[in-house]
């Protein structure tokens, strides 16, 4: 029995991801630079494509279920997937940026109050241009959906990167790093 425990002891410690990555892209040293240089944005990208994953297909699943996969809604039933698909992304998005993106490290409670709130901003953001495409005009689901999400992402960011994750120096400014 202590052979074993030595054993596990004794192994190598595993890398994680992030580990991983960073020797990946030390093997190009001028897109290592690149990365380096524009991270925050990156992995903002990288993530906010997982978050669109994740509540689109909320979103879809949803439409499939509740309307037979209707391509045009009533403002009610917009409103419905809107809101399915808000949860999801804002639930998922929070823990995601907060790690990965801005690399937080503040208290979480205060942060998930701002970032709630600036996603409800974009939510009516949202919902204000797919009752405009979808249903006013008429414009397919999908397309409308594609249309707006890239909207709400530019709103997302700026939200987050100006009030919710902003980063203090030692003075209690604005840190920069540009």
């Amino acid at each position: 029995m202590s052979e074993n425990v030595n054993e596990i002891n004794t192994k190598p410690k595993r890398k994680n991801l992030e580990e991983r990555f960073e020797n990946w892209l030390n093997r190009w040293p001028k897109i290592h630079a690149l990365y380096v240089k524009y991270e925050e944005i990156i992995t903002y990208l990288v993530v906010g494509g997982m978050t669109t994953v994740v509540a689109w297909t909320c979103k879809f699943l949803a439409n499939l279920i509740l309307y037979k996969g209707a391509a045009t809604h009533t403002s009610v039933e917009t409103g419905i997937l809107t809101f399915i698909d808000w949860t999801a992304g804002v639930i998922f998005s929070f823990f995601t940026n907060r790690a990965y993106v801005f690399k937080s490290d503040a208290p979480m409670l205060p942060e998930a109050g701002k970032f709630v709130a600036s996603r409800i901003s974009t939510l009516f953001l949202e919902y204000l241009c797919m009752l405009v495409l979808d249903t006013l005009l008429g414009i397919n689901f999908y397309i409308a959906t594609f249309i707006t999400a890239v909207l709400v992402v530019i709103a997302n960011y700026l939200f987050s990167k100006l009030i919710v994750f902003r980063k203090k120096d030692s003075v209690g400014e604005n840190s920069s790093d540009e």
